[in-house]
């Protein structure tokens, strides 16, 4: 599962602001993630921005409003129309076909940061061949392959209940009721993986209707009480099952133990959203030491370890700078 976070994106449209073989004077994002990649472009060109709907009505961004400035024809020579990625260039094509009708008196290119490995026929400009299976930091649980994911609850889609909440009874059943969501995916999740209790199920499944919250099954764990399933303590092997015996071709989860145990045991990736990282076969014990030894020094030296982080930080950020 190829996988690109925010940061990297910030990067990879970085290096195609140095590459590319013309002056742009304008950067026209194509919604809604399209958007995202545009703010990066024009901020790298220093140049205004807009979108392709207020590219037809003569509009840009200004500074602290919306779309007041009025886009002065004649000031412009090249324009950029930007997506942050290019699959089969269905939106692509839709955009070049709109923006054909209009008789603009500037030269109008096309670029993506990701592109797959056909998409070049669709853009000018790209930064990087990215191929499927791929999700992007900013759209993963809006992903139109949800419907082949499996999903974590507690932890992802609401927050994990504090220990008075999880008391196996009235509190608990009152945090399944009451608590409000994270996030509300827009898109058909696959499986529902959950460590909840069976006998829990209609609570649940009265929140996610509530919440509308659209999934195909909701695997929960069909264990009597919660202290039966902590003297089991197999979360993780639970949920590896589960993601094993589906089919699925991802598990998002919300811890990183859980996490990088999936990985281990299925050899498939795993993402987790605590700390926003997939987890590929081969890497996950690797990810889950540098976490726990980062955790170990907080709790050894909770002064000299976040000093320590920081100076990394600092050095890391000199020298993407002196690049």
């Amino acid at each position: 599962m190829k996988y690109r976070t925010v940061e990297g994106l910030n990067e990879d449209t970085h290096r195609l602001a140095r590459e590319l073989q013309q002056d742009i004077d304008l950067v026209v994002g194509i919604p809604r993630s399209g958007l995202l990649a545009a703010n990066l472009m024009c901020l790298h060109l220093d140049v205004p921005m807009t979108d392709v709907q207020n590219l037809c009505e003569g509009k840009i961004f200004e500074a602290g409003s919306r779309c007041e400035d009025e886009l002065l024809l004649d000031e412009i020579d090249s324009v950029l129309v930007i997506d942050d990625s290019v699959l089969t260039g269905s939106q692509m094509t839709e955009t070049r076909a709109r923006l054909s009708e209009r008789d603009f008196p500037f030269d109008i290119q096309f670029g993506a940061i990701y592109i797959s490995p056909r998409g070049h026929q669709y853009v000018d400009y790209w930064s990087e061949v990215v191929s499927s299976p791929r999700v992007f930091e900013w759209n993963i649980l809006h992903h139109t392959q949800l419907k082949n994911f499996c999903v974590d609850i507690d932890g992802v889609l609401c927050r994990d209940p504090t220990s008075e909440e999880n008391d196996d009874g009235e509190n608990y059943r009152e945090f399944l009721t009451e608590v409000e969501p994270n996030i509300v995916p827009d898109q058909r999740i696959g499986w529902l993986v959950t460590s909840r209790l069976e006998k829990y199920r209609p609570e649940t499944e009265a929140w996610l209707e509530e919440h509308s919250i659209d999934y195909e099954r909701l695997v929960m764990m069909d264990l009597p009480d919660m202290e039966t399933r902590r003297a089991q303590g197999n979360h993780a092997q639970y949920k590896a099952d589960v993601y094993d015996s589906v089919g699925a071709d991802l598990f998002i989860e919300s811890n990183l133990k859980q996490a990088t145990e999936i990985c281990e045991e299925t050899n498939k990736p795993v993402f987790c959203y605590e700390n926003n990282e997939m987890i590929q076969p081969g890497m996950a014990g690797r990810a889950y030491r540098k976490s726990a030894e980062t955790a170990s020094g907080i709790r050894d030296n909770p002064v000299m370890l976040p000093a320590r982080v920081g100076h990394k930080l600092i050095s890391r950020c000199y020298h993407r700078i002196a690049r």
